[in-house]
């Protein structure tokens, strides 16, 4: 029971209690980027069923549409930026729940370790914190490399709208002088 009177002392059990919210808000800091990361991927499945959608309506008349061709393969080159997206996030959402369950066993170790005075055990923790921050980390370079492929795709289609914009509205619009697409105040971007 001399643990129990160590753990008691006001000034233990505030150390404890300060210790085990530094993974406290590392917690709420990873699901917040579960959430986002979840919310990415329902938004990658949401673009593959529109585009899914589309080639199908696409196929059944292609005679019908004058730039089949081009169309298809912007649909195919999406889908494979999606599935590529796809397991991306899927990855990084890995990396944010590994990162989480650390952060709580590391919370659980403070704990531990403070209830059992075990001071020469800190360094569990310690690495526990650090294995968690790396965790996020990676699952963050991650979404970094899914945001850049994200961009990379709306640019493909921006330019396929480009194209189609200018066979459509004709010559003398397609010329005039706005800087091409992805302009913005004539720097491209």
């Amino acid at each position: 029971m001399d643990w129990l009177a160590r753990l008691e002392a006001p000034q233990n059990a505030l150390a404890v209690l300060t210790a085990m919210i530094t993974p406290a808000v590392l917690i709420s800091a990873c699901g917040a980027l579960i959430f986002s990361t979840s919310t990415r991927l329902g938004r990658v499945v949401d673009r593959v069923r529109a585009l899914s959608e589309r080639f199908q309506t696409m196929v059944a008349d292609p005679e019908k549409d004058d730039m089949f061709t081009e169309r298809k393969e912007l649909i195919f080159s999406q889908l494979d930026r999606l599935t590529s997206r796809a397991r991306l996030i899927q990855r990084a959402m890995t990396a944010f729940y590994t990162a989480l369950g650390i952060f709580v066993s590391s919370s659980v170790a403070i704990a531990i370790i403070s209830a059992a005075a075990r001071n020469q055990l800190t360094w569990v923790a310690v690495v526990l914190g650090l294995a968690g921050s790396l965790f996020m980390l990676y699952g963050s370079v991650l979404l970094i490399i899914e945001s850049r492929m994200a961009l990379g795709a709306i640019m493909s289609e921006m330019d396929f709208v480009w194209k189609v914009s200018t066979k459509h509205a004709g010559k003398e619009l397609a010329e005039k002088p706005t800087g091409g697409p992805f302009t913005w105040i004539g720097k491209k971007i």
